[in-house]
């Protein structure tokens, strides 16, 4: 498969090296400050493009859009225009920060449109209607059937042949930065007669991107491989908190609850798939062969590299993996086609994550219940200290970008510190 090679480009805004908001980037997020009301920008480095004042002050004179478009809490309005009218507000941004046009480099009101992202409040990007978990990688769902049930058969008979998934809680995803309090419930170890309630002990990271939606259809619709992507927005870092004793208990015979629901945080800027295009890679090799309408024509997988680090409280961070979105079993595109296949109805907005992001070596699986197998070996960090699931206090730290050619896109980062049970 081959992808054209990327323009080089270059703008007048100071991008430190290394940042993942790119000139290539330019992703889509809400914010605030002290002086400003909640409104849409576009990162660039570390400043964030007003796009509000932008509109104000003409710079979007040749483009129509509907009054105070740009100072909406979230983007779904914006998203629904359609992608026509999205990749035009991207081209024109990138079009005025490069660094042979002086439109806005020397516009008088470049102070107001350039605000700096330290000052800013971020805020959840999107209002999540509804929100769908998958279980799309191979070797975490091996790992899991290794752990829990027949090591020889790890995966269950329908996995190579669906993208297994279960409808999530969207009220509880939360923007990166919110704290978590750890949750309490029912758990049992199998030496125990009875169930015990009480605060998780096995608390548990995931590691995911999620794609929104963009596009809504009818109850009866459905949604081809090849016309996937035309629904798909973007994407966010997301971490699916678990409470692995919590779930362990409740999980047969219907699957996730409160082992779930209580937290999910989300990167508050949003990656739209036309930044991602030329990180299109070819996807993990499908057996046996899937039924017609989860058969792709192009790929739909990308190569995003993937960290995830833990912060104990006053200390600094550990590495304790590096995965990859490129190891998905499951496309994005078989993901929605599977989901609406059925005639499910999407809304713009809609949140679908990946499941836990595995990749084939021990330090690249995606949560804490692999990378200590259960809970029988301990996770060294860099100051001496060991983990098998998270602590109170803890920070875990998510990071995504992808590179090629010395051009770097990249989602910022998803944090979130565990507290107390209340």
């Amino acid at each position: 498969m081959s992808v054209s090679p990327i323009p080089t480009l270059s703008t007048w805004v100071e991008v430190p090296k290394n940042s993942d908001f790119t000139i290539y980037n330019l992703p889509f997020g809400i914010f605030k400050s002290k002086k400003l009301s909640p409104r849409i920008g576009v990162a660039i480095g570390d400043k964030i493009v007003d796009l509000s004042v932008l509109d104000q002050e003409g710079l979007f004179s040749n483009l129509f859009f509907p009054e105070g478009i740009f100072l909406r809490d979230s983007l779904n309005e914006l998203i629904a225009l359609g992608k026509t009218q999205t990749k035009k507000i991207r081209e024109r941004v990138q079009q005025l920060l490069l660094a042979e046009n002086g439109e806005l480099r020397d516009h008088s009101s470049r102070g107001k449109v350039m605000v700096n992202r330290k000052e800013a409040e971020m805020l959840l990007p999107v209002k999540i209607g509804d929100y769908t978990d998958f279980y799309s990688s191979i070797e975490h769902a091996t790992n899991v059937g290794k752990m829990f049930r027949d090591p020889e058969n790890a995966l269950l008979p329908n996995w190579r042949h669906l993208p297994v998934g279960y409808h999530g809680r969207a009220s509880s995803i939360v923007v990166s930065g919110t704290p978590i309090h750890r949750p309490k419930g029912q758990s049992k170890d199998p030496d125990m007669v009875m169930p015990e309630f009480g605060p998780s002990r096995r608390l548990d990271f995931e590691l995911e991107l999620a794609f929104i939606t963009g596009k809504q259809t009818k109850l009866g619709d459905y949604v081809s491989t090849e016309d996937a992507e035309e629904y798909i927005f973007g994407f966010v870092l997301f971490n699916d908190w678990s409470a692995r004793d919590i779930q362990n208990w409740e999980y047969v015979p219907l699957g996730p609850f409160l082992g779930k629901n209580f937290g999910s945080s989300i990167s508050p800027w949003v990656v739209t798939l036309e930044a991602m295009e030329p990180f299109r890679v070819e996807g993990p090799k499908q057996e046996p062969e899937v039924l017609p309408y989860l058969k792709c024509r192009k790929s739909h997988s990308f190569d995003i590299n993937l960290e995830v680090f833990i912060q104990p409280e006053g200390k600094k961070s550990s590495k304790v993996c590096a995965s990859n979105f490129k190891y998905m079993y499951w496309n994005i595109a078989q993901q929605l086609a599977h989901h609406t296949v059925n005639g499910c109805n999407i809304n713009v907005g809609d949140m679908m994550a990946s499941g836990t992001i595995s990749g084939p070596t021990e330090d690249s699986f995606g949560s804490m219940l692999e990378l200590s197998w259960k809970g029988t070996r301990a996770v060294k960090l860099e100051d001496g200290e060991e983990r098998k699931f998270i602590q109170d206090g803890d920070t875990v730290i998510m990071k995504g970008f992808a590179e090629k050619d010395g051009i770097r896109v990249g989602f910022g980062e998803v944090t979130g510190q565990i507290l107390p049970a209340k």
